[in-house]
């Protein structure tokens, strides 16, 4: 399986940051990101995670974007108080006020990899979502960042509605091709895709049919024997859905490898209304992809052979 970007967890993503200097013209937005800024000289659009980065200093941009509620927790020094337990050395904190929204940012150093490493992490807060800039060059190259050219660079924080559906598919360690007249919704993380197919971003099962193909790295079951009750257990844990009863669940053969395909009956926690699940499961040496489709109960028969139709156009990079 391809290497994926994996979720992190809000305050260890706040910990991985980089540095900017001189300032260009326009917000540059990386690749699938609804959050730009006008990066310093030197740096690019990152390859590999969100943000931007400076391989000849060895400096990095990597931008977090976190729902709008998330600016309350962390302007109340929760995140100070992460960074200092996890070793970083706070030296300022300071409010700004940006064309965004407020914000606050927080400067330091920290041990990182057996170095030292100057860090600024901007939060901020704007009418769609919280942002988190975060920034890090190696204390040898601090001199090239001036705090004050860093502060300038963070203060051209943009936000755009969306990122282009393709540009975000460009992120994503698989290729769509049969959509079967579903729309992409949103790209997560990098290494998922949702998708729907009604009006809009809704999400409820309720309403309207939803895809959901993520690729998860880690380990995955290599004996046969394993796969059913490993299959079992990832359908389990799919968030909105109660009482699931399998229907089918058996092992296929997807894109030349090994795979699993759980067929459920089940209800939506908000509605109660019924709904039919589909569950395929590729594996492969470090993971697994997987493609989960679900709707409602009367329009299964309809929508369970376009649901294949995305499944099996699908192929990793």
């Amino acid at each position: 399986m391809p290497r994926s970007i994996p979720t992190c967890l809000v305050l260890s993503s706040v910990l991985l940051f980089a540095a900017a200097p001189v300032l260009a013209a326009d917000p540059v937005f990386p690749p699938g990101s609804r959050v730009g800024l006008t990066p310093p000289q030197g740096f690019v659009p990152a390859k590999t995670f969100p943000g931007f980065e400076n391989p000849e200093k060895s400096g990095q941009i990597i931008i977090t974007e976190l729902p709008t509620s998330a600016y309350a927790d962390l302007d109340g020094k929760v995140a100070e108080d992460q960074l200092r337990r996890q070793g970083v050395v706070v030296e300022s904190r300071e409010p700004l006020a940006l064309s965004t929204g407020p914000a606050f940012l927080v400067t330091g150093e920290q041990q990182a990899g057996g170095q030292m490493v100057r860090r600024w992490i901007l939060v901020g807060s704007t009418a769609r979502l919280t942002a988190i800039v975060s920034m890090q060059v190696p204390d040898g190259e601090k001199a090239a960042y001036p705090d004050a050219e860093v502060r300038a660079a963070l203060a051209t924080l943009s936000v755009r509605p969306t990122a282009p559906p393709e540009e975000q598919l460009d992120i994503l360690p698989f290729t769509l091709g049969d959509r079967a007249g579903f729309h992409l919704v949103r790209v997560l993380a990098g290494s998922a895709a949702l998708l729907t197919d009604g009006a809009g971003e809704n999400f409820d099962v309720a309403e309207q049919p939803v895809v959901l193909i993520t690729v998860a790295p880690g380990s995955a079951p290599h004996d046969p024997s394993e796969r059913d009750r490993f299959s079992r257990g990832v359908l389990a844990e799919t968030p909105g859905i109660k009482d699931i009863r399998l229907v089918r669940s058996e092992p296929l053969r997807m894109g030349g490898q090994q795979g699993y395909e759980s067929v459920a009956e089940a209800r939506d926690i908000k509605s109660n209304a019924e709904i039919m699940v589909a569950q395929w499961l590729r594996f492969g040496h470090a993971g697994h992809l997987r493609i989960l489709g679900m709707a409602r109960k009367d329009a299964w028969p309809a929508v369970f052979s376009r649901i294949r139709a995305i499944r099996d156009g699908i192929e990793l990079r």
